[in-house]
């Protein structure tokens, strides 16, 4: 996600607590962690990177990993689920045009890191970034306009591949034991997710409450079923130096539904990374026409609602915002102002879209 927060896990006691439980996964007498490193990452997920030395078979072998802790104090979802993302990844891994990273181990026992976690490849390339904006700041302004519309189209290309994958091959897990068609259920977690954040929708409350209520009651007949990433943009992708897609990340939110929930997030994204805030976007950026004409072809489907569905994302953001902002006001004594700054932009992108479908412009 978008606000960098770092934890304040120690790197030397996690590599204490790290290493005995990976020689034990190894099968190896001993291993040895170095370069324990946490990154400015989102507020979602511990993400910590760290090199692994262990001996077998006679020979040194090294290896660079990234472990993913689930939250805790710092929980944004109703209820995260680290082990889901793992078998999401894993899942992937086994279709072409979804790169994932490895998925080595999984563990559930909160005791070891006090929480469920598991451990994944490290992978070497470049993602866009959130914070500034990669319209603005980083590598992507470097880039040529061709290139960038390259980039732009090897994501999603990526994203088209996730859509055409038949969900019932290895992804039930997904449907988390729940019966009946999963647009429906989808709208059902999303009222239980509305419900739950109560207490963070202090930003802007009224105008989130429109826009939610009209997401509920002109929600569109759907029977198209396919997997949902839930956090579908380039800022989730790692990029080779020729600017393919070599790795998707942050599989929080992945869940079952129209495809046209992940293309509304992907268009809702890039406004907010851009004319949202006053940033004009990169020469080779596509327009919102331009991306949904590309995922049409690459899809080989059109795609229906996307109104709806742009609201909706804005939404599902502003909730996320809402309670980022909250736990930042509460956790960090972040001021009032700061915190609901991200909320806000959100809300208010709601409430543009609304208004447009109501024909109030």
């Amino acid at each position: 996600m978008l606000m960098a927060v770092r934890t304040g896990r120690d790197p030397d006691r996690l590599a204490a607590e790290l290493a005995p439980w990976l020689a034990a996964r190894l099968q190896v007498s001993g291993v040895e962690i170095s370069q324990v490193t946490i990154p400015k990452a989102g507020y979602s997920n511990e993400t910590i990177f760290f090199t692994a030395g262990w001996q077998a078979d006679g020979e040194a072998r090294r290896s660079e990993l990234v472990v993913r802790i689930e939250p805790t104090s710092h929980q944004l979802f109703v209820k995260p689920d680290a082990m889901s993302q793992a078998a999401m990844m894993t899942a992937l891994a086994r279709h072409p045009g979804t790169p994932v990273p490895r998925v080595l181990f999984t563990e559930q026992d909160p005791s070891v890191l006090g929480a469920p976690f598991f451990v994944m490849q490290r992978l070497h390339g470049r993602t866009p970034a959130d914070m500034p904006s990669w319209h603005q700041q980083g590598w992507t302004t470097e880039l040529s306009p061709a290139q960038l519309s390259a980039m732009y189209d090897s994501g999603i290309r990526a994203l088209a591949a996730l859509h055409r994958i038949d969900w019932h091959d290895g992804f039930g897990f997904l449907a988390r034991g729940r019966a009946g068609p999963a647009w429906p259920r989808y709208l059902d977690e999303l009222d239980r997710w509305y419900q739950w954040s109560q207490p963070s929708r202090i930003f802007d409350a009224d105008q989130l409450d429109a826009a939610y209520r009209h997401v509920r009651s002109n929600a569109p007949e759907e029977s198209t079923e396919s997997i949902v990433w839930g956090d579908a943009r380039v800022g989730n992708m790692l990029f080779s130096s020729d600017l393919q897609v070599i790795a998707m990340f942050d599989w929080e939110t992945a869940t079952l539904g129209p495809p046209g929930i992940d293309l509304g997030w992907w268009l809702m994204f890039e406004d907010f990374l851009s004319d949202a805030q006053g940033v004009t976007k990169l020469p080779g950026t596509p327009d919102r026409a331009e991306i949904i004409r590309r995922y049409e072809q690459a899809t080989g489907r059109v795609a229906e609602h996307v109104d709806y569905y742009e609201l909706l994302a804005c939404v599902v953001m502003s909730l996320i915002n809402s309670r980022l902002g909250e736990l930042l006001m509460r956790n960090h004594g972040m001021s009032a102002e700061r915190a609901g700054e991200y909320a806000r932009r959100t809300i208010r992108m709601a409430s543009q879209r609304l208004a447009c479908l109501n024909g109030r412009t």
